[in-house]
């Protein structure tokens, strides 16, 4: 695959345009100890056509990283694949992109969306670790039934990436959040489990930087945290970064900007 020139300017901060500039970022990040996870945007499909394109687009990510030896796995959302229409065919999806990741030494990770998906999700997940087929699974800290599901997907070998969740949840505010974050996060690092906290909270993170590293990979967005990244990664930590890419980027935005619209609020900000 030739790497096509993107124009300057065509990136905005939380998104870039295809999958060439993606695969340049993660070049980029990957030259700086930063692993990239890369993910062709789409969501809640709305045909079995538009399922379709987002596997083959999320399938072309694969080939992309393996092709420039990128440091890198492969993120997808159920409902990208169709789950809202047929969630047996998006679950096949799935296991074919995790089958053709495997095939290529590449991981797969699978977002976490609002409630309705979230047992669809977990099942396909589970689907995959029952086919031998290596998946991370986020699962958000903001809803009462995380510890169970995680237990669940604990047993079958499935990583979880703790996140607090941007689709709303049950928690009573921030601070119980955090509480449910740091509880589940100590659960996993007392057993010595291996797994992903996706947060930008300055509190979290320095609460997780005080335990022995080993089992924890800090997970960040593109557009934040550039300078506590690059901190992590020289400092020996594990750091990925998420980097979407694609048109469909209207709600994933969305849910950024909302995402610092309420830390202005409580006048908080995300680590520099």
């Amino acid at each position: 695959m030739r790497i096509r020139e993107t124009r300057p300017g065509r990136a905005d901060r939380w998104t870039l345009p295809d999958l060439d500039a993606a695969v340049r970022r993660c070049r980029a990040q990957n030259a700086r100890g930063i692993r990239g996870i890369l993910d062709a945007l789409g969501e809640y499909a709305r045909s079995e056509r538009q399922a379709r394109e987002n596997l083959e687009r999320s399938a072309a990510a694969i080939a992309a990283i393996a092709e420039h030896g990128l440091d890198a796995s492969l993120s997808v959302k159920m409902t990208a694949l169709g789950a809202s229409i047929d969630r047996d065919a998006a679950r096949d999806s799935l296991l074919r992109l995790c089958g053709e990741a495997r095939a290529r030494g590449i991981g797969v990770e699978v977002d976490m969306e609002g409630r309705g998906p979230v047992d669809t999700t977990v099942e396909a997940a589970i689907a995959c670790a029952r086919q031998g087929l290596p998946v991370t699974l986020a699962l958000q800290t903001s809803l009462d039934r995380t510890p169970g599901d995680l237990e669940r997907i604990v047993r079958h070998s499935i990583r979880p990436r703790l996140v607090k969740g941007a689709y709303g949840g049950d928690a009573a505010g921030l601070e119980e959040v955090r509480r449910r974050f740091r509880a589940l996060a100590a659960g996993l690092l007392d057993r010595g489990v291996p797994f992903s906290a996706g947060t930008h909270d300055p509190d979290l993170i320095a609460w997780l930087v005080d335990r022995p590293a080993g089992t924890v990979e800090f997970a960040f967005l593109m557009g934040l945290a550039d300078e506590t990244k690059l901190r992590l990664a020289t400092g020996g930590r594990a750091v990925a970064e998420y980097v979407p890419f694609g048109e469909r980027a209207a709600a994933y935005v969305a849910r950024r900007e909302a995402y610092l619209a309420g830390l202005a609020t409580e006048g908080r900000a995300p680590v520099p």
